[in-house]
């Protein structure tokens, strides 16, 4: 599967896919500085391809547009095109499938391991959700099919974001949000838990959920298995630590789980193809 991404800081997929052909476009940045910011991540070090600019064009491993790279996927992850019309203009630019990174207004959206089987080979552009819908929804579906849901609040502790300030300055929202991301964990809204209710229909309505944005460039768990139980499911972006739930009674249980924002959901940016 050819795959190429519409914004910079997912090298790591281009590492995991070795057999496809890549490319990526920041339309917000200049040419060069988009060579120097892909080559160079702070979070996932250097590239190890070849990315330069060439005739107008960033060019990674020899490929620069959707068509020369022959992508059966663009992998739209800018946060600026996510509705049907918007994502449509890079059909336009000759590709044949469009992700979503992020939760659709409109767009069908789909979380591998949960609903991917309704995904239907006519549907040009799908929404895979957030990485925090990919972190919970797999729970909550195994949850619910063994047991049942009746309701549920989800708290995420969360890599701090691109939209965060690195020192104290002035926020258009809550007061909060004009906190160094670096000194302080924040609240902040997420409407990740309510999008698993458009992949569990069942489950729409029942869940909701906050996010702290916590001191650390990027959600991964590193843990000693000696002294808990350590579940890891292999078709689950998570990880399952039993002993560190907790329950009130036999109907109010609090489950937690681990998953890796980026480079973890990098690797669930995909969709089951039926052609």
């Amino acid at each position: 599967m050819d795959m190429s991404y519409w914004a910079p800081g997912h090298q790591g997929c281009f590492q995991l896919w070795q057999n496809g052909y890549f490319t990526t476009n920041d339309p917000f940045i200049d040419l060069s500085y988009m060579v120097y910011m892909f080559q160079y991540d702070s979070t996932h070090g250097k590239f190890h391809g070849t990315v330069k600019a060439e005739n107008g064009k960033l060019v990674i491993n020899g490929k620069s547009k959707w068509g020369d790279a022959g992508a059966d996927y663009v992998v739209e992850s800018t946060g600026v095109f996510t509705t049907m019309e918007k994502a449509g203009a890079h059909l336009k630019g000759g590709a044949e499938r469009v992700i979503i990174s992020i939760p659709s207004a409109d767009a069908p959206m789909f979380v591998m391991g949960v609903n991917h089987e309704k995904y239907d080979s006519s549907l040009k552009i799908v929404s895979n959700t957030s990485c925090t819908t990919n972190g919970l929804a797999p729970l909550a579906k195994v949850i619910h099919d063994n047991f049942g849901i009746v309701e549920g609040l989800m708290t995420t502790v969360h890599a701090i974001t691109a939209t965060q300030k690195t020192v104290d300055g002035p926020s258009g929202k809550l007061w909060c949000d004009g906190r160094g991301a670096c000194q302080h964990i924040i609240p902040a809204s997420t409407g990740d838990a309510k999008a698993v209710g458009k992949v569990i229909p069942e489950l729409n309505g029942k869940l909701t959920g906050m996010a702290f944005r916590v001191l650390t460039p990027n959600v991964s768990v590193r843990t000693r298995l000696s002294p808990v139980t350590l579940i890891v499911i292999p078709t689950l972006p998570l990880l399952i630590l039993g002993p560190a739930g907790i329950a009130l009674n036999d109907h109010f249980i609090k489950l937690i789980s681990w998953y890796d924002n980026e480079f973890g959901y990098s690797n669930r940016v995909h969709m089951a193809s039926k052609e």
